[in-house]
This record gives C-alpha cells, sequence and structure tokens, in this order.
C-alpha cells in the first residue's frame, strides 16, 4: 500500500456488509483460453483474458475485461489446484506476481495464477484525468498552521481529477466486486476452489474473498497484512507509528556505538544531533548536498527503515555532524546527499498514483471523515511536533476520499471464519502494513501470525519486496513454514517469530569487539 510520496500503512473498515449478489457459476469445464504471453516481463507465463460484469447487481449492464496469467505446475502428478495470488495496492498489477514465486516449492504443485485486478495493467483499465493543479503544490515536512490546507488542496484536486476520468466505470471498482471477479476467474477456470496468496492490500481481498465465498476458499497465506477493524485512514498514523518505532530502534543501537558514530550515548542524544542537522537544514538548504528540509526529514525515514543501511546512514550524519560542528565538507558524503535528494524529489514530482485510478476508487471503500479541521488536522499537528521524520505528517493527511460522494459504500465486515484455517505474516518493522494490523487480522481469522522480528521489509514470503532493498535476502524461516503450510497443510504451533535475515552490520558496541547482528 502506498500513498503519494510516502510508504505508510493501509487501513480498512467494518461498515457493513456489501449488497448482496449472485455468486457466478461454477463452470463445468474449462473455458479459460491460455496462449503464451507476448509482453517481455510476463516470459515463460501464459496469459488469457476472461469477461466479467461490471455490475455484478446489473450483469446485462456490461462487461469489462480482467487479464490473467498462468505458471502452471511443474509436478502436474502432485498438482493440488490454483494458487490465486494479489500484489497490493491497490492498483498494484498482478499478472508478473507468478514469477516472484516461480523458484519456490509451491511452484511444483500449484498453477500460480497472477491477476491484472479490475482496473489495472492489461485489464479494462480506470484512469484519472492528468492535471497539474496538485503538482506544483509542495506538502512540506512540518507545515504551518496556513499551510495545512495544501494538503486538502491536493486531496481535493485528486478527486476532481479521478472524477473526470473515471466515469461510470469508477462507482464499480471495489474490493467486493474484485473479489468477485476473483470467484468469476474459478469459476471459468473450472476449479471448485481456490487457494490465495496475498500481499499488502491483497491481504484484505483474500479477507473479503473468505467472507463473501468461504466455501471456494481452501488454503489462504495473508502477507504484510492490514487490519480488518480500523478505518483505512487509522492505519495511515499506525503506518507512522512505525516510521517512529524504526527511527527509537535505530536510535538505541547507534547509541550503544557511539565511538563507531558519534552522534550521542543514549536514544534521546541520537535523535537531538538528527534534530540539529534538519534544523541547519531548514536554514541552509543544500547544507552538506542535502537539497531541503523537507528532502532530510523523509530521508530519515527511509534510512532506519532497513536494518542493513543502518550503519551506512550513521555514517552519513556522523559526517554531515562534523561539518555541522565546523569541519570540512566530506564530497563523497555531499555528492551521496545530492543524489537522494533528487531520487526524492523525483518520486515526489511522478502523479503515477494519480494517473491509475484504482488506488483513489478502492480505498474509499471504507468510510472516512470529511471534516477537515477536525478529522485530519489534529493528528497532522501531532506528527509534526512530535515525530515529523518520514513523510509522517503527509501520511495522516486528508485523502482524495474527504471528497468522494460514494465512499463507505463497499466495505465488508469480516466475521467469524467459514472456510480452513490459513497464515498470517508480517515483519515488525513495516511502515507499509503494520504489524498491529496483522495482529488483528490474526485475531480476527484466528489463525497463525508469523512475525520476521528487527525487520523492516514488506512482504516477506518469496523476498517480493521491491523496495530499496533488492538486495536483501530472503527468510528461510519463513519460506518454510509457509511452504509447508500451502504444500502439506500444515500449520506451525503458535504464533513462531523468525529473525530477520538483513540484519545490521556488524558494528561492534561501546562495550565490547563481539557484535550481536540483531542486538
Amino acid at each position: 500500500m502506498h500513498r503519494r510520496r510516502i510508504t505508510s500503512a493501509v487501513a480498512v473498515a467494518t461498515l457493513g456488509m456489501a449488497a448482496c449478489v449472485a455468486a457466478p457459476a461454477v463452470a463445468n469445464a474449462a473455458e479459460v483460453v491460455w496462449t503464451p504471453c507476448q509482453d517481455d516481463h510476463l516470459s515463460g507465463l501464459e496469459c488469457a483474458t476472461v469477461k466479467v460484469p461490471m455490475d455484478y447487481n446489473a450483469p446485462d449492464a456490461g462487461t469489462v475485461t480482467i487479464a490473467i496469467s498462468r505458471h502452471k505446475a511443474t509436478a502436474p502428478a502432485r498438482r493440488r489446484g490454483v494458487l490465486f495470488t494479489n500484489p497490493g495496492g491497490p492498483g498494484g498489477d498482478g499478472r508478473g506476481l507468478p514469477k516472484e514465486y516461480a523458484s519456490q516449492p509451491i511452484a511444483k504443485v500449484y498453477d500460480i495464477i497472477g491477476i491484472d485486478p479490475r482496473g489495472t495493467g492489461a485489464s479494462t483499465p480506470l484512469s484519472c484525468k492528468p492535471t497539474d493543479s496538485y503538482g506544483s503544490i509542495r506538502l512540506l515536512s512540518r507545515p504551518t498552521e496556513d499551510e495545512l490546507g495544501l494538503f486538502t488542496e491536493v486531496a481535493r484536486a485528486q478527486e476532481k481529477a479521478c472524477a473526470d476520468g473515471g466515469g461510470k466505470f469508477r462507482a464499480f471498482v471495489t474490493t467486493p466486486n474484485t473479489a468477485r471477479d476473483m470467484d468469476k476467474i474459478r469459476a471459468e477456470l473450472g476449479e471448485d476452489k481456490i487457494n490465495y496468496l496475498g500481499v499488502s492490500y491483497g491481504t484484505w481481498l483474500g479477507a473479503v474473498y473468505g467472507q463473501l465465498f468461504p466455501g471456494k476458499l481452501d488454503r489462504s497465506v495473508l502477507d504484510s497484512s492490514i487490519d480488518p477493524a480500523k478505518t483505512w485512514y487509522e492505519q495511515f498514523d499506525d503506518g507512522a507509528r512505525s516510521v517512529e518505532f524504526n527511527f527509537t530502534q535505530w536510535a538505541k543501537w547507534v547509541a550503544d556505538r557511539n565511538k563507531a558514530f558519534g552522534l550521542g550515548g543514549t536514544p534521546k542524544d541520537v535523535r537531538a544531533s538528527v534534530d540539529a542537522i534538519s534544523a541547519h537544514v531548514a536554514n541552509n538548504p543544500g547544507f552538506a548536498g542535502i537539497i531541503n528540509r523537507d528532502i532530510f526529514d523523509s530521508s530519515v525515514g527511509r534510512f532506519t527503515r532497513y536494518r542493513p543501511q543502518w550503519a551506512d546512514f550513521a555514517k552519513n550524519l556522523k559526517a554531515v555532524t562534523a561539518q555541522l560542528k565546523g569541519g570540512p565538507a566530506d564530497p563523497k558524503i555531499v555528492a551521496a546527499n545530492k543524489a537522494t535528494g533528487e531520487k526524492i524529489q523525483k518520486e515526489a514530482d511522478q502523479p503515477e498514483d494519480y494517473e491509475n485510478g484504482v488506488f483513489a476508487a478502492v480505498t474509499c471503500d471504507w468510510k472516512t471523515s470529511t471534516d477537515i479541521p477536525t478529522g485530519y488536522h489534529p493528528l497532522m499537528r501531532k506528527w509534526r511536533d512530535s515525530f515529523p521524520y518520514g513523510e509522517t505528517v503527509l501520511s495522516v493527511a486528508p485523502t482524495n476520499c474527504a471528497f468522494y460522494p460514494r465512499q463507505g459504500q463497499a466495505a465488508v465486515t469480516i466475521g467469524a471464519r467459514q472456510y480452513p484455517a490459513g497464515l498470517v505474516l508480517n515483519a515488525d518493522g513495516d511502515t507499509q502494513t503494520a504489524l498491529a494490523s496483522a495482529r488483528s487480522m490474526a485475531t480476527a481469522l484466528k489463525e497463525p501470525l508469523i512475525t520476521v522480528t528487527n525487520e523492516g521489509v514488506h512482504s516477506v514470503y518469496g523476498n517480493t519486496d521491491v523496495s530499496d532493498t533488492s538486495t536483501a535476502r530472503p527468510n528461510t524461516c519463513v519460506d518454510d513454514l509457509v511452504n509447508n503450510y500451502l504444500i502439506d497443510g500444515t500449520l506451525p504451533q503458535g504464533n513462531p517469530n523468525c529473525a530477520t535475515s538483513n540484519p545490521p552490520a556488524a558494528v561492534p558496541t561501546d562495550g565490547t569487539a563481539i557484535q550481536d547482528a540483531n542486538n
């Protein structure tokens, strides 16, 4: 789950069942025609399309196209069905996802199905009308009272752009309808049941599918889960808490190594060193290669999230602090900070989330406040004043949903599970789906929760995180537990913890030369 200019948490609400519609009938035989995929990034997969109703309450009112892919089971004699997948978003196209799991043992026994959900990828698209009205607005990490209104302007402009570009299709791009599309695909594949592996927002989609079609879901894995008991907006706040958690863990680690980094011998002292740099850059943009304070505040959240980056970031700040105290500039550090800032700025200036209208439609499945001063500004002030790093203020700012007239009409309540128990997975430092959200999902479904400790990645099975940690090592503890379950049906005992496979660098603590990588 992503918000523009931030990697954050997502949220959902329990606001009542969606309108009752008839489930697609089970096909007597497979009706899908597979051909080799033509796109280079889908090489080795088969592709097909399926027609589904645009409006399941009025199935004769027109159809939309859903594009799907397949990686066939490599041990057909052991095949145990299909495994539907979803990469999250909402708005992520999923036809390439089967390739991410093709090297896992599950690829031997499952036909792994990738889906571009309605509105995305090669499926019938949902777009927002391009506009520059928000692109020129600079959203600050520490906005003044007068500047709080700029966030509202962006949200209002986004909603207008998506309303103008989405047409009548937009009203039917919802999570329940995407779940119904999945069941239509299941029926046309001639399968009695599906197995499911969803990441991030895909965990909510899987839970909704299980709620709407409990008799059609067998094994399921919800990787990096959202919370079925909170609103979408509430979980953005949880994501900000995860950003702060990661910083606190980093500050403790750095304080234990003050001889190496010189940023302070306590977490409070380390925070003061970071605050001093931010305050100086606010009045001296370009200092030490840091473009401006907003860029610096953002980078603090990014580099304290992923543990392998902890040491390098601390070394960078050590050099910046030395310059701040009157020492010479380090040309390598200046160049690195400038490159980082330019990258962050480029990402912020790209409006792809606005042009793809799925995120701006599906996130409005859940009701959010339309009262900007009381519904959003208090949390924005809280994070601005207590912890403005990592774009926390933006994460709790108004979204387009505050202006979407249909918001809250497609929420589904997750009740008692009526299908076999599955697995919920999460890392403790995930800022996109907070660990608290996964705990809530596991509790609601009465399913085991696998937690990866001292880890910031998002999606922990098969290492499908496509963030800055592209070189991250997979977690064999998680992979083994998931593979054992999906292949043999073996659920773990209790709620296992798996240690990170991507620890901080081996920097000795001040008290000993023996490094505990997970200290």
